[in-house]
């Protein structure tokens, strides 16, 4: 069964364009493994949560940070379809 992809964002902080962009990037990798992204309004300020149906997949409180799209779209994989190729998002990043 395809899960949902759940961004839970606190609109008090201005943080709904963000998770509209990390929809949008979900939407395009995963359109085929998962049943859709559902942006939901936090009732806890400063909340910023992805959770893959009721598996949290990163939280900004616990991270201390928000995540790189390319950190979130491995992390979606390994949830929702582990055998899937990111392509360049697979490639490990190199310091120049």
């Amino acid at each position: 069964m395809k899960q949902t992809i759940t961004i839970i964002y606190c609109p008090k902080c201005g943080w709904m364009l963000r998770a509209a962009y990390m929809a949008q990037e979900i939407l395009s990798t995963f359109s085929d493994e998962i049943n859709g992204v559902l942006l939901k309004p936090a009732a806890i300020s400063g909340q910023y949560s992805i959770l893959a149906g009721e598996t949290l997949v990163f939280d900004r409180k616990e991270n201390g940070r928000f995540p790189e799209i390319k950190e979130l779209k491995q992390l979606i994989r390994d949830i929702v379809c582990p055998g899937k190729n990111l392509g360049h998002s697979d490639r490990p990043t190199t310091n120049n």
